[in-house]
């Protein structure tokens, strides 16, 4: 008997796992970073919206990946998005100050050292006790490993969009980390915070666990478990709700 079959998860042998919004809080990662930057660099920072500048940044982000994902443009990796979109953010918000390229890079890094969901470290090293668990993300290999230091995520395997040649929701991203694995799609859960993610891994054969993040965009009204989720194999509050579902010790 498998560990899937032993814990109430016929079949199931490995776990992918969306990272930005999912086990990372990025937004507040990346606004305290911006306010950092500001005290040490910005002469008008009291005249900013840092949490409208990183709710774009972010945006621009997703907004690249899904021309990219459809062909559109040629290929570059999260990182040169990201900087990309800071260099044009900054003059945007018109942010005006004293800082040099070097200042730049450091700060375009802060997605490097994105902290994790306070459940993310404890909820992954259960999952991990029973199933092999990997990063299935848009981000670069070099981003992923550093955050995994940084916010102590305890990773199998990281497959990142660089590795594929693709970005989600792409289904080469998908098919790929199961033929990496050497699992079949049916014998992988895609574990994600958006339903989009969801549904593309689904589509392929996979099966599908979604973790309610209702503050990863902020404050949040909705704190109750959204009705779509139904829709998906599992649906957990955590990482930790998750393993208990799937029966981790």
């Amino acid at each position: 008997m498998d560990s899937g079959e032993k814990y109430g998860s016929p079949g199931i042998k490995a776990l992918v796992f969306d990272v930005f919004g999912t086990v990372v809080d990025w937004r507040t990662s990346i606004i305290r970073e911006l306010e950092q930057f500001s005290s040490q660099h910005v002469s008008n920072g009291d005249q900013v919206d840092w949490s409208k500048f990183a709710d774009d940044w972010r945006a621009g982000y997703g907004a690249a990946c899904r021309e990219l994902s459809r062909g559109q443009g040629n290929w570059r990796i999260v990182d040169e998005i990201h900087r990309t979109r800071l260099d044009a953010l900054i003059r945007e918000h018109a942010v005006e100050g004293s800082y040099s390229d070097d200042d730049l890079a450091h700060l375009n890094r802060a997605w490097h050292r994105l902290d994790g969901w306070p459940d993310s470290p404890s909820g992954l090293t259960r999952l991990k006790s029973k199933f092999i668990i990997a990063t299935l993300s848009n981000g670069n290999l070099g981003l992923l490993v550093n955050m995994a230091k940084h916010a102590r995520l305890p990773w199998d395997a990281i497959f990142s969009a660089d590795i594929v040649g693709a970005y989600k929701p792409n289904p080469k991203v998908y098919s790929t980390a199961c033929r990496l694995l050497g699992l079949p799609n049916e014998s992988v859960a895609m574990v994600a915070a958006h339903a989009g993610d969801l549904e593309a891994a689904a589509e392929l054969g996979l099966r599908t666990a979604f973790v309610h993040r209702p503050f990863e965009r902020g404050e949040s009204t909705e704190h109750g478990m959204p009705e779509f989720a139904t829709q998906f194999d599992f649906a957990s509050t955590d990482m930790n709700d998750l393993a208990d579902q799937l029966g981790c010790p």
